[in-house]
C-alpha cells in the first residue's frame, strides 16, 4: 500500500469509528479484536477458507455482530429459497454461535478477513461473490475497494448512519464520495438515514425500513424458563437489559428504593457481558444479594439481581419480566439501544433520553404509547414503581407496543424489492444449473 493510500484508508477508519487500522500488523489487528476470535479458525481473518466454494450463484452476506446477524436471517432465508448459495461473515464468536443455532446448514459461515489488502484479495479470489450485501454501517475502505477493481455490486442493507458517524464523515467530504459512490446500493432504515447517504455521495439510495422489525421474537428455551418462573413464583420483576457503564448503579439504586415496598427481583443484563465480575462486586457492595445465569444460581427469595451474564438468551430474560429499561440511554450522549426485542416480548419499555441512534423506533413507540422516556434514575424509580403496580397500564403499554412493531413491519418485502435487480439474474443462473449441482 502507497503511503498516501495508507494515510486516506487510516483516515477513513478514524472518522468510521472502526477499531482496526489497515496500517496495523496482522498480530496487532487480531489482539485488537479484544479476545473475540476463535484461534481454531484464525486463518479465515486472513482470508484462508475453511469451507468448500459450492458450484454456481452465491452471495457474500456479511453482519458484524449479533444483532446484525440476526437481522439479516429472515432476508438470507429468502435468498436460499431461490437456490442462491449464501457465505456469511461475521466479526465474533457470539454471532458465529448465532449463526449456527439459527441457520445450521443453510449458509457457510466465515469470519470476515481482516481489511488489509492480502487478506481481502485472497478471500475475494477464493469464494469469488457474485454480490455482497453488508448489514448496516460497516465500512471497510480496503474491502470495498476490492470489490469495486473486480466489478462486484455491493449493497448496504438496513444501513443507518448515526448523529456521531454522520458529522464525522462530513468532515471529509471527497473521501466519503469516494467511498460511498462504489455501492451499488443503499437501502436505509430511515428516511433520516437514507438522506445522510445520499449527502455523503451514495448514489442509489432508498428507504426500506427496520429488518430488525420483521424479525421472529428472540428465542429462549421453554425448559429454562419455566423453571425460572417457578422459583420467581409471585415477585414483582423488572429487568434493565443492554446497560452500559453507570446504569447497572441506577439499577442497583431503583432495587433498593422499591425494595422496601415491593418483594422485588431485579434482572439486570449488561450489553458486554465481561464487565460482569465487576457489576457483580458493585452489587455486592451495597448489600444486595446477586444470582447468575453463568453458575446457574438458583433465584431463591433471597435473591435481589439477576445477572444475566450470557449472550443469546436475551429472549429468555424478557419474558421473566413485563417492565424493561433499555439502556445505553440515561447518562451521556450514547444513543441508545434497539427497542424492538423488548415490544415483541410483551414488555412496557422505559429508557432515557439519549437515543438518537434508534430515533425512529422509539418515536413510533412513544407515538402509539408503548414506550416512556426518563430523565434520571430517581425517575426510573418512579416509572418502575408505576408500572409494576398498576396492571391496566402496563398492560396498555404493552398492547401498544404490539401495534408499534406491527406498524413498523415490512421492511423485508421492501428490501427484497430492492433488490431484485441484484438477485433476479442469480436466481435465473441457479435454475440453469445441472439439477446435482443446485444449492
Amino acid at each position: 500500500m502507497s503511503s498516501f493510500r495508507a494515510r486516506l484508508a487510516l483516515k477513513a477508519y478514524r472518522l468510521g469509528g472502526i477499531a482496526i487500522s489497515p496500517l496495523m500488523s496482522p498480530y496487532l489487528a487480531l489482539r485488537a479484536a479484544n479476545g473475540k476470535e476463535d484461534g481454531a479458525r484464525r486463518g479465515e481473518r486472513f482470508g484462508h477458507p475453511s469451507a468448500n466454494r459450492p458450484q454456481g450463484p452465491l452471495i457474500w452476506f456479511h453482519a458484524a455482530s449479533v444483532g446484525e446477524t440476526s437481522a439479516v436471517v429472515p432476508l438470507i432465508r429468502e435468498i436460499r429459497q431461490r437456490n442462491i448459495h449464501v457465505l456469511l461473515t461475521t466479526g465474533t464468536m457470539t454471532s458465529a454461535q448465532v449463526t449456527r443455532e439459527r441457520l445450521g446448514e443453510e449458509v457457510i459461515h466465515q469470519y470476515v478477513p481482516l481489511d488489509l489488502k492480502p487478506s481481502v484479495a485472497r478471500f475475494l479470489e477464493y469464494w469469488q461473490p457474485d454480490c455482497a450485501i453488508i448489514a448496516e454501517s460497516e465500512i471497510w475502505p480496503t474491502t470495498i475497494g476490492e470489490l469495486g477493481k473486480r466489478g462486484i455490486p455491493q449493497i448496504l442493507v438496513n444501513a443507518r448512519m448515526s448523529d456521531r458517524s454522520f458529522s464525522r464523515w462530513q468532515r471529509s467530504p471527497s473521501l466519503a464520495a469516494a467511498l460511498m459512490e462504489k455501492m451499488a446500493l443503499v437501502l436505509a432504515q430511515s428516511d433520516v438515514d437514507a438522506e445522510r447517504f445520499r449527502d455523503l455521495g451514495a448514489l442509489q439510495v432508498s428507504t426500506s425500513g427496520n429488518l430488525k422489525v420483521d424479525t421472529d421474537a428472540p428465542p429462549y428455551d421453554a425448559a429454562v424458563l419455566a423453571e425460572y418462573s417457578n422459583q420467581i413464583g409471585t415477585r414483582r420483576t423488572w429487568a434493565a437489559v443492554s446497560t452500559f457503564e453507570g446504569e447497572e448503579n441506577a439499577a442497583a439504586v431503583v432495587h433498593r428504593t422499591l425494595k422496601a415496598r415491593d418483594d422485588l427481583l431485579t434482572i439486570l443484563v449488561p450489553r458486554h457481558p465481561e464487565r460482569c465480575d465487576d457489576i457483580e462486586k458493585m452489587l455486592l457492595a451495597q448489600g444486595l444479594k446477586v444470582a447468575r445465569r453463568t453458575r446457574n444460581d438458583p433465584l431463591t427469595p433471597d435473591v435481589d439481581v439477576f445477572l444475566g451474564d450470557t449472550i443469546g438468551e436475551m429472549g429468555l430474560y424478557l419474558r421473566l419480566t413485563q417492565v424493561t429499561f433499555v439502556g445505553r440511554s440515561l447518562f451521556e450522549n450514547k444513543g441508545g439501544q434497539n427497542p424492538i426485542e423488548p415490544a415483541m416480548t410483551g414488555c412496557a419499555i422505559l429508557t432515557g433520553g439519549h437515543v438518537q441512534n434508534f430515533r425512529e423506533a422509539y418515536q413510533t413507540l412513544a407515538r402509539n404509547g408503548g414506550a416512556r422516556m426518563v430523565r434520571d434514575t430517581e425517575m426510573l424509580a418512579k416509572g418502575v414503581h408505576y408500572l409494576l403496580t398498576n396492571d391496566t397500564a402496563r398492560a396498555t403499554m404493552i398492547e401498544s407496543g404490539f401495534t408499534a412493531v406491527h406498524e413498523m413491519r415490512g421492511a423485508l418485502t421492501a428490501t427484497i424489492k430492492g433488490l431484485e435487480p441484484y438477485i433476479n439474474p442469480l436466481t435465473l443462473k441457479a435454475r440453469l444449473l445441472p439439477k446435482g449441482a443446485q444449492a
